[in-house]
């Protein structure tokens, strides 16, 4: 559970207390969800009108409260379990089987399906250059990955950006609830022991068809790529023939 008076330590300038509160409440009304980059600190200093310095101790904060965790060379990022934290839950707090907020991979794939195809009709009308740049970069990093943590954490990364670049609230929401699965142990036992290198190139290859489709703006493309990259998750996960 997160005091939030834990984040205004030793904060006096008005501006600086504004970025705090600025955090705060797009955490909580899920503007700001699990794997989502910050500005660069560049940018947060030129929007609140405070020093690098102030910014840092600020992020500082929140990372040692659980809430952001800091990645050098590649930005800043919200944790998974920053929505429970500030949702006054535990940390440690993790559905099972037996309670009725349990989500199983089985459930998340056919909603995956269902629904994420939606997004690239949206990209390719909201989609902005800085949005594909973050594509392209999570793209780099996930290919140039040696673990297959790494290279999960670059994919989910990935999924975050196309949902960042829909630019509507309701998909950023989403990707908040699948990364709460995604961060179950059940789903990451799942994911060992199907990311062979043969199936990982193929995700890869298919990220990159996806990414090409979206920076074309061809949505049916795009679409398709997805749906695919979906479907080939699920025979994967679950070896369905």
């Amino acid at each position: 559970m997160i005091d939030d008076k834990q984040l205004y330590l030793g904060l006096r300038s008005p501006r600086a207390l504004l970025l705090v509160q600025d955090l705060l409440q797009r955490m909580r009304n899920g503007s700001l969800v699990a794997a989502m980059r910050l500005p660069a600190e560049r940018e947060l200093c030129e929007q609140f009108n405070i020093s690098r310095g102030t910014v840092r101790r600020i992020l500082s904060n929140f990372s040692e409260q659980g809430l952001l965790h800091q990645m050098p060379g590649s930005g800043t990022f919200v944790t998974d379990k920053a929505t429970l934290l500030l949702q006054g839950a535990g940390s440690h707090q993790i559905a099972s089987a037996a309670d009725p907020a349990y989500v199983s991979p089985a459930d998340l794939m056919a909603a995956r399906l269902l629904i994420e195809p939606l997004m690239p009709q949206l990209i390719v009308q909201n989609g902005t250059v800085q949005d594909f740049e973050r594509m392209q970069e999570c793209l780099t990093y996930s290919e140039q990955a040696s673990s297959i943590e790494e290279f999960e954490h670059w994919d989910e990364q990935l999924h975050a950006a196309l949902a960042t670049a829909t630019h509507n609230a309701f998909f950023t929401q989403l990707l908040g609830l699948v990364n709460q699965v995604r961060d179950q142990g059940e789903w990451g036992n799942l994911k060992k022991k199907s990311l062979t290198l043969q199936n990982r190139r193929a995700y890869e290859r298919q990220h990159r068809e996806l990414v090409e489709a979206l920076r074309a703006r061809d949505a049916r493309a795009a679409k398709k790529v997805l749906t695919e990259h979906l479907e080939q998750i699920q025979v994967n996960l679950f070896q369905i023939s």
